[in-house]
């Protein structure tokens, strides 16, 4: 496995087969280093940040609903997994660890690779691994040695299990066993599974008496076509601002945090002064509540999905048709910010290379109708070469097409 995970980072994609050295790759894992080097996760530069510490990390586990949970996993895992030298992580949905437990040695030598109470063990931002990977399938999954993304991982197995709201259905957070090979038995995995259940039958009792989820829907921000941006939360429309949309945007776009210079950097080519950044974060801290964002970086503290991510998370699993009903328009069209206008650049870049690559008729028809496709020769020819040359469609799209070779000089 080594080797194939060497070939890979190193720009030889594999395919999920046994090689000629015997060395074989999962698919599972496969599809999961592929989206972790699309993510941009650096192989060999595994992140020491903790996203919450102290009392911020206190107050966040406190008010989650997978404390409800802890006191059976503890009895279910953690007591057993000391004596046997494993960790028992929980984490919440983002893949954020808000408990590491078991055996003292072990975790001592879990700081190695950051993995401890605060930090973001999400496959974004570490590249494979068991919780990780598991939040970004929502299914349980191993992962075992070197199919670790990150080099400093490949002496650890570990194997995780989301866990959901039993009345909303929404991922909550997940748990997982960290340890030696010892891991990668499958009676492991079948224990996690047994402990998840457990855990949500637990919560279930819990919310006899109430008709409340326990996980609230997710605040979701909307900045992709023409309209004005917009945060939904809790049934609630709040129409943002053009600069407060770019603060959410970049904020939801970097977990892991930002300085208020960098921030700046973001937002203004001639870089805003920290000062003026600072008056916009404290608005929107009211915006969000005291609890939903930190400082020092500045980053979220609550769920907020976008519908950016959207897009993103379609085109991850191959579906380009859901990635195009997902993608109304740009990334915030009239924002000037250089960070904005990387995102968009960036998000229009994927979703075409994948509309090209498929050569769906139907989806190459609905994008050359839109704003970003209505001058993209490259789409406008791929279209052209999809249809019946007896059509009259394909006499309408080859004049359009001699149309923009004329227009753009082409």
């Amino acid at each position: 496995m080594s080797s194939a995970h060497r070939c890979f980072v190193e720009g030889v994609d594999l395919l999920p087969t046994v090689r000629p050295d015997g060395d074989s790759v999962r698919s599972v894992v496969l599809d999961s280093w592929r989206r972790s080097r699309s993510s941009g996760v650096d192989p060999d530069g595994f992140g020491d940040a903790v996203d919450l510490d102290g009392p911020e990390l206190q107050q966040y586990r406190a008010a989650h609903p997978t404390a409800l949970i802890r006191p059976v996993v503890r009895k279910l895992l953690v007591e057993d997994a000391a004596e046997a030298g494993l960790l028992v992580a929980i984490s919440d949905a983002k893949g954020r660890l808000l408990w590491v437990e078991g055996d003292s040695k072990v975790k001592d030598r879990a700081l190695a690779m950051n993995f401890v109470e605060g930090a973001d063990w999400s496959e974004d931002r570490v590249g494979t691994n068991a919780p990780g990977t598991a939040l970004a399938l929502d299914h349980h999954v191993q992962i075992f040695g070197a199919e670790h993304f990150s080099r400093v991982v490949h002496d650890w197995s570990c194997s995780a299990a989301p866990v959901h709201d039993p009345l909303s259905g929404r991922i909550i957070g997940a748990i997982d066993i960290t340890g030696g090979p010892r891991v990668a038995a499958p009676e492991v995995l079948s224990l996690i599974r047994a402990t998840v259940l457990a855990a949500e039958s637990e919560l279930r009792l819990l919310m006899l008496d109430s008709t409340e989820p326990l996980a609230a829907p997710a605040a979701r921000l909307r900045v992709l076509g023409s309209n004005r941006p917009i945060l939904a939360r809790g049934g609630e429309q709040i129409r943002l601002s053009q600069r407060h949309a770019e603060i959410l945007l970049l904020l939801a776009e970097h977990p892991e945090g930002l300085s208020a210079d960098h921030l700046a950097m973001l937002l203004d080519e001639s870089e805003l002064d920290p000062v003026t950044v600072r008056a916009e974060m404290s608005r929107v801290r009211k915006m969000l509540g005291a609890n939903g964002l930190g400082s020092r970086p500045y980053r979220l503290l609550m769920d907020l999905d976008t519908d950016v991510a959207e897009v993103r998370r379609a085109l991850a699993r191959g579906d380009t048709s859901g990635a195009l009903r997902a993608y109304p328009g740009p990334v915030l069209p009239r924002s000037l910010a250089p960070g904005i206008d990387e995102l968009r650049v960036e998000l229009r870049g994927r979703l075409r290379a994948a509309l090209l690559a498929a050569g769906d008729r139907r989806l190459l028809a609905r994008w050359t109708d839109s704003v970003d496709g209505r001058d993209d020769v490259a789409a406008w020819t791929a279209y052209l070469s999809s249809l019946d040359r007896r059509s009259s469609m394909y006499a309408q799209v080859k004049t359009q097409l001699r149309l923009l070779d004329s227009r753009l000089g082409i």
